[in-house]
């Protein structure tokens, strides 16, 4: 399967609007056709970030923004926004498969070497006769035909191909390259794979025993999707900024030791009781990130207290909001009657680390920074959870003075709840004191 020849648009300046192309802020959500956009479509993210708020809060800012923090990188919208609108991100990632997508979008290539070296991994993977591990390591029993029940993620022949691809991606000397590469086969994962990603969390594509995907799909895949990226890469190549850095970790410990920023533009996790790292469990482990179920655990305790799918210290001290004491006080007399009963515990712990996360902030923002956090509110038995709210009481208490609450959109609470839209998605802005 030889590289056929790249027909890549020529050099040249481009701008913000070039690469969002005719939306405008006041036209979307944090959700609403950012996947469509170049370097967002190498993954495919349901719940994406619209830069056009970053570009808002870099033009409301009364300073001028050198620089733009998102402390909850995800897909890295916040981030290639920043470098188009002349700033520099600085962006933290607890998820490691995502840190490398988002790095890997940042980072500055040389095209034809990107093409040579991915013209030999596919060499390397087609004169490759020697037996391949699968190289799941510690991946649950599922991942892998035959699975639990005969129930798998994988087929032999589809997990042996990515092995092999793997195996010849691992040996590129070039780091930047060979991260571009790990992230990219990523992005053919759940395509071969007998599953979907469906709201929280994955089940199995319809038809998925009778249909089996042939490991030349992984191939096809592959090579679209890295002459899609080089395409991106050529075309917006003279981002005006292209330094970047990339932290990988706890939100909590590193920006303890951030450096001076005029800006933060970001949208935490919600206190939804899901743990986001489960949407990625297929490409964390098919691609080494987890070799263990300590791994799993390991990053787990690293993400905000934002959800209970695992048992660990939600203890939390946290006082100034009214309304969250309120809340807390219902969740307490409905916690019989909730799926978990750490339910309550969860969300004080939550806005316990929520309050760390600005305090931090603040403490490394500059005179007149901002911060604009996209949040939103859920719902326990009955019992509403006002995000927006709580944290624009628990703001004046850490120096920061909220200048707007502003509506985005409605969210849909689960089917058991009746799915009607009941819970606000909210923009909240914060300058420092």
């Amino acid at each position: 399967m030889p590289l056929p020849n790249l027909r890549l648009p020529t050099s040249a300046y481009v701008t913000f609007d070039t690469w969002v192309g005719s939306r405008r802020v006041a036209d979307v959500s944090s959700n609403v056709g950012s996947g469509k956009l170049p370097f967002q479509s190498w993954r495919n993210f349901k719940e994406a970030f619209a830069p056009e708020i970053v570009e808002r809060a870099i033009q409301e800012t009364p300073r001028r923004v050198e620089n733009v923090l998102d402390p909850f990188g995800g897909s890295g919208t916040t981030a290639l926004a920043a470098q188009f609108l002349g700033a520099k991100p600085l962006t933290i990632e607890v998820n490691p498969y995502l840190a490398d997508l988002i790095e890997a979008k940042l980072t500055t290539y040389d095209v034809d070497a990107v093409a040579n070296e991915f013209t030999k991994v596919v060499a390397r993977v087609w004169e490759d006769t020697a037996p391949t591990s699968f190289d799941f390591d510690g991946a649950p029993a599922t991942f892998i035909e035959p699975g639990v029940s005969n129930n798998f993620i994988f087929s032999k022949t589809v997990a042996q191909q990515i092995a092999l691809y793997r195996k010849a991606i691992e040996v590129i000397d070039n780091e930047s390259i060979r991260r571009l590469l790990r992230v990219l086969l990523g992005s053919t994962l759940i395509p071969v794979s007998n599953v979907t990603v469906s709201g929280k969390g994955r089940r199995y594509r319809r038809h998925w025993r009778t249909s089996p995907i042939s490991p030349s799909s992984v191939d096809c895949l592959f090579q679209d999707g890295v002459l899609g990226a080089l395409h991106d890469i050529r075309r917006y190549q003279d981002r005006a900024c292209l330094d970047y850095k990339v932290l990988r970790g706890d939100a909590r410990q590193l920006l303890q030791e951030m450096e001076p920023i005029d800006l933060a533009v970001f949208s935490p996790p919600y206190p939804n009781s899901f743990d986001y790292t489960d949407v990625y469990n297929v490409e964390l482990w098919a691609l080494g990130y987890l070799k263990s179920s300590k791994d799993n655990r390991d990053l787990r305790e690293k993400t905000l207290r934002s959800h209970v799918q695992i048992f660990r210290d939600l203890s939390s001290h946290i006082d100034g909001s009214v309304t969250l004491v309120e809340t807390l006080n219902e969740l307490e007399l409905v916690r019989t009657d909730l799926w978990n009963r750490h339910i309550p515990d969860m969300v004080a712990a939550y806005f316990q680390d929520m309050t760390e996360i600005l305090s931090y902030i603040r403490e490394g923002l500059s005179q007149r920074g901002r911060i604009y956090a996209v949040v939103g509110d859920s719902l326990y038995a009955g019992v509403l959870v006002p995000t927006a709210q709580i944290l624009f009481e628990l703001a004046d208490g850490l120096g920061l003075n909220t200048l707007e609450v502003e509506k985005f959109r409605s969210m849909r609470v689960s089917p058991q709840q009746g799915g009607s839209k009941k819970l606000s998605e909210n923009l909240i802005i914060f300058e420092r004191a």
